[in-house]
């Protein structure tokens, strides 16, 4: 079969049924640099939504439920495939539905629908019966926020397979490190197979070319970068030292080194969800 046919076959229905992917996704700063749209993003999303949910897997998302953000893009998405069974988990830190009002939580549950399902987490990352009926909170200190977000990443790494990584910032994050790090490195810890597309650039490119360099060979760096956060550099130290100690980096993940090097330069929609789909159906079937 021709390679590039290859790269475009579907998982068979019911493939990943029970599987419960992670996806560690946000706005990379490389799109402009790399001639490329936000459109193209959102499209990747769209085409690896399609791919697991078919297959009969979840995705765990941890975000916000703001208009025009990807929890909205990726319930748009499911509507399109007709899932009926909440396959969407939409993971909610502590500091982010606190600060909603139960109006506005209801309205989301409303929008969700059969499509998804809503986990309200505690401080440390416990799931919740339900939202707190209590005033709303605002302007929480960092270090609740950050403490919260750690939580966030903690359960959804205990209740995924795997986890797939595309973007991610370098800088303006709200915890103690980029937050596509810090679930990386959980991931690592858990010795879960991750999925780095690194063709968006951003912090997923970071990672890849910390444990991997010659994958990502092909995006040099630019020389009138800002400096990093002394937070980024400790974290990519992290990574390294985490990949040594449990001598794991994620690339176990069902797919060939030749696979793994196109994943880590592919901006072609269509070519990443089918590479995460193939490495999905080899590994967690």
């Amino acid at each position: 079969m021709p390679a590039d046919q290859q790269r475009t076959d579907l998982l068979p229905a019911d493939a990943l049924q029970g599987k419960q992917l992670g996806l560690s996704v946000s706005e990379s700063p490389d799109l402009d640099r790399l001639g490329l749209l936000d459109t193209h993003f959102r499209m990747t999303l769209g085409e690896l939504a399609r791919t697991v949910i078919i297959a009969g897997g979840s995705l765990f998302y941890g975000g916000h439920l703001q208009p025009g953000g990807i929890t909205n893009f990726l319930i748009e998405e499911l509507q399109r495939y007709g899932r009926r069974d909440r396959p969407l988990k939409v993971c909610l830190a502590w500091t982010v539905h606190r600060a909603m009002t139960q109006d506005q939580i209801a309205e989301q549950k409303d929008i969700l629908g059969l499509f998804g399902e809503i986990h309200f987490l505690s401080p440390v990352g416990d799931r919740l019966d339900g939202p707190v009926n209590e005033a709303t909170i605002d302007d929480p200190p960092a270090e609740e926020r950050s403490r919260a977000l750690t939580g966030l990443r903690t359960f959804m790494t205990a209740n995924t397979d795997a986890r797939i990584v595309i973007g991610g910032k370098r800088a303006g994050f709200q915890g103690s490190m980029p937050g596509i790090f810090e679930e990386v490195l959980f991931s690592l810890e858990r010795k879960q197979p991750l999925y780095l597309a690194g063709g968006f650039g951003g912090a997923a490119l970071d990672v890849i070319r910390k444990m991997r360099p010659e994958y990502a060979e092909w995006f040099p760096p630019a020389h009138d970068m800002p400096v990093p956060d002394d937070r980024f550099l400790t974290a990519l130290e992290r990574i390294e030292e985490i990949v040594s100690a449990v001598q794991w980096d994620g690339f176990e993940n069902g797919l060939s080194e030749d696979e793994n090097r196109l994943l880590s330069a592919s901006y072609r929609p269509s070519e990443i969800a089918a590479l995460v789909g193939k490495g999905m159906g080899r590994l967690l079937v």
